[in-house]
């Protein structure tokens, strides 16, 4: 008796369930991976924001501190007030979701000096999407990164500084 080559639609099914087990199992596990990957790739970010705002006011003392735009600029970039090339100009456009930089949102909001008051400032990176990343991350003037497990944004100086350090 000659017995069929090949499988049959049993084993074909047995063997699509277990890859389909396997990658439940996988998929989640990457996920968090990435997202691992773009909170560490936000502190990053966050602490090349701040030396380049120390590295702005240095520069332009009577300014104070700078925007993103003021921070980046179009290669080939010379150095201006209003863009100084201190940090890549796509970390510099990634203040929308659109122009996201590793999942992530950045922003620096510079607080003008008053009377009784000196400038400073503060920096936020949210996660763009659910699945972009894990944490909130802001520093300020005092060049101390700090974060949330929120990935709500942070909204001012002071709720910046009443957060974790890093």
């Amino acid at each position: 008796m000659r017995r069929p080559k090949g499988f049959s639609l049993i084993e074909l099914l047995i063997v699509v369930a277990i890859i389909l087990i396997i990658a439940a199992i996988a998929i989640p596990n990457l996920i968090r991976a990435r997202m691992s990957a773009n909170d560490a790739a936000a502190a990053g970010s966050e602490h090349v924001i701040i030396a380049s705002e120390t590295g702005y006011d240095v520069a332009y003392p009577t300014i104070g501190y700078a925007t993103m735009a003021q921070l980046g600029g179009v290669a080939p970039c010379t150095p201006t007030t209003s863009a100084n090339c201190l940090i890549d100009n796509s970390l510099a456009l990634a203040t929308t979701g659109a122009n996201a930089k590793a999942g992530y949102v950045f922003n620096v909001y510079p607080v003008a000096a008053t009377a009784t008051t000196p400038p400073t400032y503060y920096t936020t990176a949210a996660p763009f999407g659910s699945t972009t990343g894990s944490k909130s991350f802001c520093a300020a003037d005092d060049g101390v990164l700090r974060y949330s497990t929120s990935t709500v944004a942070v909204t001012s100086y002071a709720s910046c500084i009443a957060l974790t350090a890093q």
